[in-house]
């Protein structure tokens, strides 16, 4: 199992940012899920991740588990990182915010 918690943008989660990483996760087999407190949804069902009503600076979990699951946590920095969507929570304690 591997997991992050990143601090959400100022736009929260919503219509393309689900996309995005719903898009982003189905190529894994592994169980990917999204924690925001303490309710978890799948995270490759967008219907899941709108449920949650991640708003802005929020704090969220990324989890996975299987055999790819550190690939799957890698891809899930990458794109929370690129198209701004979040940063890691040790890098927001820095000061590198989103």
């Amino acid at each position: 199992m591997v997991e992050r918690t990143y601090i959400i943008n100022d736009l929260g989660i919503r219509g393309r940012p689900a996309i995005l990483l719903v898009s982003t996760v189905t190529q894994f087999t592994s169980e990917v899920i999204l924690e925001y407190k303490e309710r978890q949804v799948n995270l490759k069902s967008v219907m899941g991740v709108l449920s949650l009503g991640v708003p802005k600076r929020a704090s969220i979990k990324v989890i996975a588990k299987g055999a790819d699951a550190v690939k799957a946590i890698e891809v899930v920095d990458q794109v929370m990182e690129k198209e701004g969507l979040g940063v890691q929570e040790h890098k927001w304690l820095m000061g590198l915010q989103p």
